[in-house]
């Protein structure tokens, strides 16, 4: 079925007018379809990952090298969602790690070759592709819906912000009874 405005009235969950490719931190939250419980349990108040689970936490640390224009900061895999802090660097900016984005040798890129800064929406799509690949293809299946439509961000403006967002990431397993997502 092709868009049609008329009938389907979807509202953008985005800042208007912001420029999501522009270097930055974002706080992103990526749920499962109908928040099915599919990459392990907490046990303890430690995520306990299964099959699906292992591969969303590998796809996850592979974007890095995959973008080489993100660098990944804190980020937790829970039994329905995923939650992460992305930093966009832009395209000639300095990793936290004081190297290139260029000098990752797992970069698809071409020396010279000038790219277009990813925005976070492409990141966040990418991801989710390459999970959904290797999901279906455990399952044995095609064509399953692995994650909700869309996802959840927040730009993070300030040191103060990002230290809450970072707590909070580290502590959710923790609290996974009293969360908003748990099922």
């Amino acid at each position: 079925m092709t868009y049609n405005p008329t009938i389907h009235h979807r509202k953008s969950i985005r800042l208007q007018g912001y420029d999501y490719s522009q270097a930055g931190l974002y706080f992103i939250t990526v749920c499962t379809h109908n928040r099915v419980p599919l990459f392990g349990e907490i046990v303890d108040g430690e995520m306990q990952f299964n099959e699906l689970g292992i591969v969303v936490d590998e796809e996850w640390r592979k974007t890095e090298y995959i973008r080489s224009h993100i660098v990944l900061h804190e980020f937790v895999i829970m039994p329905n969602h995923v939650h992460g802090i992305i930093q966009l660097v832009g395209a000639h900016c300095m990793r936290p790690n004081g190297t290139h984005p260029h000098e990752y040798a797992d970069s698809d890129e071409q020396p010279g070759r000038v790219q277009r800064a990813p925005t976070l929406g492409d990141v966040v799509r990418g991801f989710k592709s390459s999970v959904t690949k290797r999901l279906n293809a455990i399952s044995g299946t095609s064509g399953q819906r692995f994650w909700q439509r869309n996802y959840y961000e927040h730009i993070i403006r300030d040191e103060d912000a990002y230290l809450k967002i970072a707590e909070y990431i580290q502590t959710n397993p923790r609290c996974w009874d009293t969360d908003t997502y748990y099922v």
